[in-house]
């Protein structure tokens, strides 16, 4: 049984939380590169944002990212946005296992003392990674919540696939997420298909967090919800930065998000990074054309 699944419930993640160094660096990514196509030796040459396409004009090859490097420390989060197509979403599903990337590097702080390539890996050892060490939220709830089991279930699957085994242990875990996401327990055993959107992306960030991940990766968690609901669900994200100790990555579109979430930004266009710093400076002084387009679309 896992080492996480003997402690007590309300431990599990202060044990974590306390051997995290607020300067150690949780999550570092190095030329990440992902394509959709066979590639050839044109495609780098032939897209990005000079270009205003990532798709290769001689192959047809996408290059849904090329050339990203990033690294967020522990209890920091990092916003990365850009157009529909730049390929934020893309570097999110790399990092969590969704995608195989074509290249680069990714180290984790809780593996190996971040001196290992997640993306060389085994399956074995990426299935532990994603099932210990990172959770993600993704934009539609179809995709990172199984709808026909209940909200407590959707929480222990992520329990039993790192080694929780006591059937009490893992109904008190999980209520004891959902209740910090404010979805009381006597809910616990409704399936997410009868819930709200809010509520619905409120039980994929118990999931996310359950086993106490170093990392947790958030798509466009507010799309689509009503203003008052994703004022709920962002100061909850708030509240476990503060609390939880946990490094995080935001992809949006809402600068607004970017702006309440993240102390970095780094923005994309074509597959490509055009400008990356301290969020308020990329959101009052931006430099790169691009940035400036997007910023002033918003303050219009």
């Amino acid at each position: 049984m896992s080492a996480i699944a003997t402690l007590p419930t309300e431990m599990v993640r202060h044990d974590h939380v306390a051997s995290r160094n607020a300067e150690q660096i949780a999550l570092k990514v190095e030329n990440l590169e992902a394509q959709y196509g066979r590639g050839c030796s044109a495609c780098h040459e032939l897209t990005g944002p000079e270009h205003s396409t990532n798709v290769c004009g001689q192959c047809g090859t996408v290059i849904a990212c090329a050339d990203v490097s990033f690294a967020v420390r522990a209890g920091r989060t990092l916003g990365i946005v850009g157009e529909s197509g730049s390929g934020k979403t893309t570097v999110l599903r790399c990092l969590y296992g969704d995608l195989n990337p074509a290249g680069g590097t990714a180290s984790l702080m809780t593996y190996e003392d971040g001196r290992a390539n997640l993306f060389t890996a085994s399956a074995q050892v990426r299935r532990r990674v994603r099932n210990f060490d990172m959770g993600m939220v993704y934009q539609h709830a179809r995709d990172g919540l199984n709808l026909r089991i209940s909200a407590g279930g959707n929480v222990a699957e992520r329990l039993l696939a790192a080694e929780w085994r006591r059937v009490d242990q893992i109904r008190a875990r999980a209520g004891h997420l959902l209740e910090r996401m404010e979805i009381p327990r006597s809910r616990m055993d409704t399936p997410p298909s009868a819930f709200s959107g809010g509520m619905q992306q409120r039980v994929q960030i118990a999931r996310a967090l359950a086993n106490g991940p170093a990392v947790v990766l958030l798509d466009e968690m507010t799309s689509g919800l009503d203003v008052s609901v994703q004022a709920g669900v962002l100061d909850l994200v708030l509240e476990l930065q503060r609390t939880e100790g946990v490094a995080m990555v935001v992809v949006s579109h809402d600068l607004g998000v970017i702006r309440l979430l993240c102390e970095r930004t780094m923005v994309m266009k074509n597959g490509r990074v055009v400008e990356s710093g301290l969020t308020d400076q990329i959101l009052e002084d931006p430099r790169h054309p691009y940035t400036q387009l997007l910023v002033s679309s918003v303050n219009a």
